[in-house]
């Protein structure tokens, strides 16, 4: 049975919750205060707070970022953190997500909320409805994105509560990386609405993969505003926006399904490419999450080139 201090706590942050939730509704005041303040110095002024080591602005950063949202620490490896940016980059508990191991899919590299999915048109894909963009201004370069072209994507956004890190879909070998800074626009549905090509505006990583099999896929790690930087472990540098870009980073890493690539800072997007043939899982749809490990996008047979001999 909660005591009175408790159910008074419980029911002032139930209260704020609500208030919250009322002004993220009314889209004006939202993309105002997410994307009219100065966004690259706000995120650079918000690396350097986050990387405070002291347990004590710590634990008040992570207890007022908790009365605004639904944070949930319970699957954490760890439940104490000496800076906020400790929190941000938590680990997980051995086993807390379970990697799909069926031969004929891939799964999310991340934990998210699905965005803009279904197939590519030519090049030409949809940040929101009405709102188209190109491999090619996606990816730095024309000749990029050619390997997608008709082929499968799923943007997939990552809130700020949720687990930052992300991981590789599929056995592959991580061939190439481009690196290219840029604006920090917030990538939450109502900006996507009004900022046309906000994905190409902003800083981001292509993480181009070769599957064992021999076909592509390709990794888009989108920042976003207060997303202080990218962290790719295979390359052991810290990608951030005083990188001039683009930066074109050739590499020979090989990865295990589920093997843990990097993190954001504070929580971003990722979109996800495979060449045509490539579908997405029947049960994967705009607005649903998904948790890092569970199918994502269905392996189609490879085609013989050469038609049998009968």
């Amino acid at each position: 049975m909660q005591t009175k201090p408790a159910v008074a706590k419980s029911a002032a942050h139930s209260r704020l919750k609500q208030l919250r939730d009322k002004l993220l509704l009314q889209e004006d005041l939202n993309f105002l205060v997410t994307n009219r303040l100065p966004r690259v110095f706000l995120t650079r002024l918000m690396g350097r707070f986050s990387q405070i080591q002291n347990r004590h602005v710590a634990r008040l950063s992570i207890a007022t970022w908790r009365m605004f949202t639904d944070l949930d620490l319970s699957e954490a490896k760890h439940t104490t953190f000496g800076s906020l940016h400790e929190c941000f980059t938590r680990e997980l508990r051995p086993g807390a997500r379970p990697i799909n191991q069926e031969a004929d899919v891939m799964v999310s590299p991340c934990d998210a909320i699905v965005g803009a999915c279904g197939t590519v048109e030519g090049t030409r894909i949809f940040q929101a409805k009405g709102f188209p963009y190109t491999l090619a201004d996606l990816f730095g370069r024309e000749a990029a994105g050619e390997a997608f072209r008709d082929g499968c994507y799923v943007t997939l956004r990552l809130t700020s509560t949720m687990y930052h890190r992300f991981h590789a879909p599929a056995d592959a070998v991580i061939e190439h990386v481009t690196y290219i800074s840029g604006d920090t626009w917030n990538v939450n549905p109502i900006a996507l609405k009004r900022v046309e090509k906000l994905f190409c505006r902003n800083e981001r990583a292509v993480v181009h993969l070769r599957r064992n099999d021999g076909r592509p896929v390709a990794l888009v790690a989108v920042a976003a505003i207060l997303v202080a930087a990218i962290r790719l472990h295979f390359l052991n540098v810290l990608l951030h926006l005083r990188w001039p870009g683009p930066n074109e980073i050739p590499c020979r890493t090989p990865v295990a399904r589920g093997e843990e690539l990097g993190w954001f800072e504070h929580g971003s997007t990722i979109i996800m490419f495979a060449p045509k043939g490539f579908t997405l899982c029947p049960e994967i749809r705009s607005g649903d999450r998904v948790r890092m490990g569970q199918r994502l996008m269905q392996v189609p047979p490879i085609q013989n080139e050469r038609p049998a001999v009968l």
